[in-house]
């Protein structure tokens, strides 16, 4: 169970940053992903990993869906959600019909075993001790292939039970592709209090919410964009209290 928690987890999910560029990267800097499937869901080993995800998810951990997720059933897309513990992605992978493509710190892809099973699902790699420009890219070039990027633009697990200043690099890329962000919200996961381990091993009671998609222009203002996606967060946080 803890392996398969740590083959979809992105505790570690780095934020990303301001500045990115849509070149290619030089020969030093591919080699990650260089061609995405938007449809990996299809592919007999990823749908053993989702079935196996699933019954984690949904019997070990009791997760209820109050409002369906909306993704596309095809073309790109970014995911974003509040982020509370290490369990995060395994539970809202659980309930996507897509394989959403996640952003990991290297030191987590890089272990040794499960770094076969990273590649598999085309997890991208963040060197969170440098700006990562190429790992930017590597998510650009999969919406850009039509795949659904899963980002935490808190870049880091919350701690207490609000939500985080949102970093810009999920509207700069929204701006910038006119991709569509779907928010979510999941509360009930440990806030960030007993390590990862402990997140996978303890049974967890929580509940999921999607919202409708934020579009913007490319002429959109960052900032604005930023403030107007962590809203649609809170909005779906705030209807856990009517």
């Amino acid at each position: 169970m803890i392996i398969l928690g740590l083959i979809m987890q992105a505790e570690a999910c780095a934020p990303v940053k301001d500045g990115f560029s849509m070149n290619e990267p030089d020969a030093s800097q591919r080699g990650r992903h260089e061609v995405f499937d938007p449809h990996l869901e299809r592919r007999w080993r990823v749908r053993l990993l989702h079935l196996g995800d699933r019954l984690i998810s949904r019997i070990y951990h009791h997760l209820t869906v109050l409002t369906p997720q909306r993704l596309p059933s095809d073309g790109p897309a970014i995911l974003i959600c509040n982020h509370t513990s290490g369990l995060d992605p395994l539970l809202i992978q659980s309930v996507c019909k897509r394989v959403v493509i996640w952003m990991m710190a290297k030191e987590y892809y890089d272990i040794g075993p499960l770094t076969p099973i990273f590649r598999t699902l085309q997890i991208i790699p963040v060197d969170r001790a440098a700006r990562d420009t190429s790992a930017v890219r590597s998510a650009m070039r999969a919406l850009q292939a039509g795949c659904v990027l899963g980002m935490f633009p808190e870049g880091r697990i919350e701690t207490a039970r609000e939500l985080l200043p949102f970093q810009p690099g999920v509207a700069q890329m929204a701006i910038k592709t006119g991709v569509p962000v779907y928010p979510a919200f999941l509360d009930g996961t440990q806030h960030g209090t007993d390590g990862m381990v402990a997140a996978f091993a303890r049974r967890q009671e929580a509940t999921l919410r999607f919202g409708p998609p934020l579009k913007f222009n490319r002429r959109a203002n960052v900032e604005i964009a930023t403030n107007q996606l962590r809203d649609a967060v809170w909005v779906l946080r705030s209807a856990r209290f009517k």
